[in-house]
């Protein structure tokens, strides 16, 4: 019965992220969801800003401090490892959909495109949020969020150890899932206020969290293996030093 609560748990955990995953798209591209990034006539303001920063920020303290190994030591005193990546899935999701519940366009438009311009934007976004995904099976997607745990676990398999490996765009970039959300949140035909406060506090975060979080834990774990990858593959820019 415990096994098969944890499965559930877990499915429960990544249609979720599915559901908030599809949901950030539109989102971020003002198509199809019924709450957008852009609203219809939202006014600048104090309140509307500081909102937004604390709803970005509580995203990003959870994602940082869940997603170090000493929290997932410490949590796996009190539930079975086997749930603690589902716990850090369904958490991030769950504070992803009260960001957009609960977020405040600001309307004021900083650029705005028509025409084949607009429609390179629109093209250009798309093969971010396809980067993002792709780059999540060239890894282990079902390992990322935390399925294939929860089904090892009533498998009674165990893990085996990870082994670093880079593959497909790992080889351009050390980072491409993270250079697929940077390029669908930037590459916009029409940028208001509000959506230059999302691009600039995600990114902010996700240069901050890659280099001196994320990083410095695979280094830990994966030792000079990680550190001659560094060396031989930029960070985020494909291409570069």
């Amino acid at each position: 019965m415990k096994k098969t609560f944890i499965l559930l748990f877990g499915v429960v955990a990544y249609v979720t992220f599915l559901f908030a995953f599809l949901y950030a798209i539109g989102f971020v591209a003002n198509a199809i969801v019924p709450k957008k990034i852009d609203g219809i006539g939202g006014a600048l303001s104090f309140k509307a800003v500081l909102l937004n920063a604390v709803l970005l920020m509580a995203f990003a303290l959870q994602h940082s401090v869940m997603a170090r190994p000493s929290f997932k030591r410490w949590i796996t005193r009190f539930v079975d490892p086997a749930m603690e990546r589902s716990i850090f899935v369904l958490v991030s999701s769950l504070l992803l959909l009260l960001l957009f519940w609960q977020w405040q366009s600001i309307d004021v438009v900083v650029w705005n495109t028509s025409g084949a311009a607009a429609i390179l934007l629109q093209a250009i976004a798309a093969s971010g949020w396809l980067i993002v995904l792709a780059s999540t099976f060239m890894i282990n997607h079902f390992d990322l969020f935390g399925l294939k745990q929860v089904i090892d676990n009533l498998k009674n398999k165990q893990a085996p150890d990870s082994h670093f490996k880079v593959t497909w765009f790992y080889r351009i970039v050390r980072h491409p899932l993270m250079l697929g959300f940077l390029i669908a949140f930037w590459a916009t035909p029409v940028m208001t206020v509000g959506h230059l406060l999302f691009s600039v506090c995600t990114s902010a975060y996700i240069l901050i969290a890659v280099k001196f979080f994320e990083e410095r834990d695979l280094i830990k774990t994966h030792g000079d293996d990680y550190l001659k990858y560094k060396k031989d593959v930029p960070m985020l820019i494909p291409f570069t030093k």
